[in-house]
This record gives C-alpha cells, structure tokens and sequence, in this order.
C-alpha cells in the first residue's frame, strides 16, 4: 500500500519543481530587460513606465487570470500605494524602500478588508462591486484635498537617493533599475505562488468554483489570500511610480487605469504571468508610437489592435505563441 501511494504522493511534488525551473526563453527576456541601458537611453523614462505597468498588471493576472476573480477597480489598490509613498515622502521621509513598504502594507490592508466582500461574489457581481469600491474611492482622496492635493495633485513630493547614493534624475537611469528590480521581485513572488500547490487551488476554484468548495477546499480563504497578496503587489508599483516621478494624481486610483491593464493582459493572455508583462510592453510602446502619430485620437488604434488580438488571437499573443511554438513547460 506504502509503495503504491509513494508515486502518487511524489507526482505533484515533482510537476512543481518541473515548473519551477528557469527555461532557457525566460532567461533571455530578463536579459534583454537590460537592453535599454544600453541601446535605448532616450527610453529609459518609458522603460521605467513599462516595468511599473508590468508589476500592476501581474498583480491583476494573480486574481483574474488564476482566481477568476474579475475586478474593474484594481486601480484603487494601485493608487493606495501611489498616495501612501508620497504623503509620506511629503511628511520628510522619502526614502524609497520605506515608501515600498508603506505602499504594500496600506494597500494590503484595505486589500484584506475587501477580500471579505470579494471573495462571496462571482462574475457579473464582481464587476460591479469592484468598479464601485474604485469609484468609492476615487471621490474619497477627491474630496480629502487636505490630504491627497484633490485635482491638483499630491504637491511637494521628494524622494530621497536609493541608498543614499543614487539620484532619481531626469535621464531615468536609477528609475529604470529601480523600477525593474521591483518588478524582478514582484514577479518571483508571484511565479513562486502560482507554480506551489496554493496557485493549483486558485486555478481549481477558477474552473469550478462550487466543485472545489464542494470537495472540502478553502476556496473563500485562497480568494482572500489571493486577493490580499495581489493587492500589496499594486500597491508596490503604486509607490515606485510615486518614487520614480515623483508625482500622485488622482488618475492613479481612475478607472481608465483599471481598464488599461484588463487590455494589458488581454493581449498579453490571461493566466499567464508573463502574460501581463508581454501585454504591458506592446501596450505601452504602442500609445507612445500611436500617440505621435496623432495625438488626440491614439485610441482609435489601440481599439483595432485590441480587436485584431481578440478576432485572431483569443487567448492572447502568448497564447498564440504556443499554438505556434513546440508546447514546452513554463513557470509563467
């Protein structure tokens, strides 16, 4: 009996060390993340723009695209983080790891408190609920001006050196290397969840929600958990934003925010790490070329982009990669 449950009780151990493992393909895109310290200086302001975006829109793909838990007010998580690093950067303590952690817990807070609410709606309810908790939210820091700046903004934002050594300046060099090593981090926390037993269970309520409940899973402490982290995880980038431009508004807690990384990971693919990644290169690379063609009406191209991904590739460029590709196994 021993002997015969052995293999078995192995076998899932094993799939996830086989899926923890660095593929050749993922170690040459976090090497070519490097690229634009050397190749694409007069873009490293951007860069540095992407790597934030790409860390906003992993924290979204842990909840849709391995919970299916939708949600149209992610923003607020983001923006939490954003204004919680410049209030205290605007009280004379700038620096940035503090703001980093500042950000994660105030964003992981309100993201637990949430979670309660989230984790006992499914789909259309979701939606509603959560563009309502952004808006909720929105209007809140709008109308705290005493504290958030309101339409003008959080004035008087400084923040100090990283390490006491290196300047935030305007040539984006300490942005970019900031920025990309948060989102480093950010994502092996978020590849180690996804790939461990817990990713398995998210991926299970994902597919049949009342089946997992009904064969004993914790489903609504994984979707708190789940939610919980991914909310620190915005509240991250909401800080280094903060950090890098030294600016808040309140279009960081908007909706348009929210909207912009769902179209992210759409054409990234859902339910892939790198997914949100991929998505928040081509997304973002594509307004600053689409906005210079013309200006007012960069959206217009966007939206056939987004159609064109959606009508030829429905679960996304990664998607159809691996439709292409020989099928090979992937931490994202």
């Amino acid at each position: 009996m021993a002997a015969d449950t052995a293999p078995a009780l192995a076998e899932p151990h094993a799939r996830f060390a086989a899926a923890s493992r660095w593929g050749a393909v993922e170690v040459v895109f976090w090497l070519a993340t490097l690229l634009p310290f050397f190749v694409a200086q007069d873009y490293l302001v951007l860069a540095s723009q992407i790597a934030i975006t790409a860390l906003f829109a992993v924290s979204l793909d842990l909840i849709l695209g391995y919970a299916g838990v939708v949600s149209l007010g992610h923003a607020a998580f983001f923006g939490l983080g954003a204004y919680a690093a410049g209030i205290v950067s605007k009280a004379g303590w700038g620096e940035p790891l503090l703001g980093l952690l500042l950000g994660g817990a105030v964003a992981g807070i309100v993201g637990y408190g949430a979670s309660f609410i989230i984790a006992r709606f499914r789909h259309l309810a979701l939606i509603m609920i959560t563009l309502g908790m952004g808006e909720l939210l929105a209007q809140a820091a709008n109308s705290a001006s005493w504290l958030t700046g309101g339409n003008d903004g959080l004035q008087g934002v400084k923040t100090m050196p990283l390490f006491g050594v290196l300047d935030f300046d305007l040539y984006g060099y300490t942005a970019y290397g900031y920025a990309l090593a948060v989102l480093f981090l950010g994502f092996l926390v978020a590849r180690r969840i996804t790939n461990a037993p817990f990713g398995l269970a998210l991926r299970g309520i994902r597919e049949n929600f009342v089946r997992m409940a009904a064969i004993g899973a914790p489903t609504l402490p994984h979707i708190r958990k789940a939610y919980t982290i991914a909310a620190i995880i915005a509240g991250v980038a909401g800080a280094v934003l903060t950090e890098t431009t030294e600016t808040v508004s309140l279009e960081t807690l908007g909706f348009q925010r929210s909207a912009d990384v769902l179209v992210m990971l759409i054409l990234g693919g859902v339910g892939r790490l790198y997914g949100g990644i991929v998505g928040a290169i081509i997304y973002m690379i594509a307004r600053d070329q689409f906005s210079d063609v013309n200006p007012q009406y960069w959206y217009f191209w966007i939206g056939l982009l987004l159609i064109a991904v959606v009508m030829f590739l429905p679960n996304g460029i990664l998607g159809g990669l691996e439709r292409i590709l020989p099928s090979r196994r992937s931490g994202g």
